[in-house]
C-alpha cells in the first residue's frame, strides 16, 4: 500500500490541474456566451461547450479529487494539523463554486441566464483565489 501513495498524490494533482483548468474556462465561455444572441448558432455552440466541459471534464475532475484527497489526507496525516483543516474547507468552498457554476450551465442551456458578463468575470476569479490559498496552505503549511 505505501507504493500506492505517491500514485494517489499523482492522481490526486493530474485530477486538481483537470478541475482547476475547467474551473478556470467555464465562467469565461459565460462571459462570452452572454454577449450571444438566445438562440443563434453562437449561443447553441457555447451550450454544447460548457454542457460537454461540465460533464466530461469538471465533473469527473473533481470526483477524482475529493476521492484521492481525502484518502491521502486520511493515510498519510490521519486528517489531522490545522492547514489540512482549512485546505478542506477552502475545497469545500470550490465545490460549492462549482456548484453555483452546474447551476448556470443549466440556466444557460434554458435561456435564463440573469447575469452580466461582468458578473462571470468576478465569478472567474474565485476558483483563482482559492486555488492560491490552497496551493500555500498544502506546500507551507504555515499552521
Amino acid at each position: 500500500m505505501e507504493n500506492f501513495y505517491p500514485w494517489a498524490k499523482a492522481i490526486h494533482v493530474i485530477a486538481v490541474i483537470s478541475w482547476m483548468a475547467g474551473m478556470l474556462y467555464l465562467p469565461r465561455l459565460f462571459v462570452y456566451h452572454t454577449d450571444a444572441e438566445p438562440g443563434s448558432a453562437q449561443s447553441e455552440t457555447f451550450k454544447v461547450m460548457e454542457r460537454r466541459l461540465l460533464r466530461a471534464i469538471i465533473n469527473p475532475a473533481m470526483f477524482v479529487t475529493w476521492v484521492f484527497g481525502l484518502w491521502l489526507a486520511w493515510k498519510g496525516f490521519g486528517f489531522s494539523g490545522a492547514w489540512l483543516h482549512a485546505k478542506i474547507a477552502l475545497v469545500l468552498m470550490m465545490s460549492a463554486v462549482h456548484g453555483y457554476l452546474s447551476a448556470a450551465v443549466r440556466a444557460f442551456a434554458e435561456d435564463r441566464n440573469g447575469k452580466s458578463a461582468r458578473h462571470w468575470r468576478f465569478v472567474n476569479e474565485v476558483p483563482t483565489l482559492l486555488m492560491v490559498v490552497i496551493v500555500v496552505l498544502v506546500v507551507v503549511k504555515p499552521f
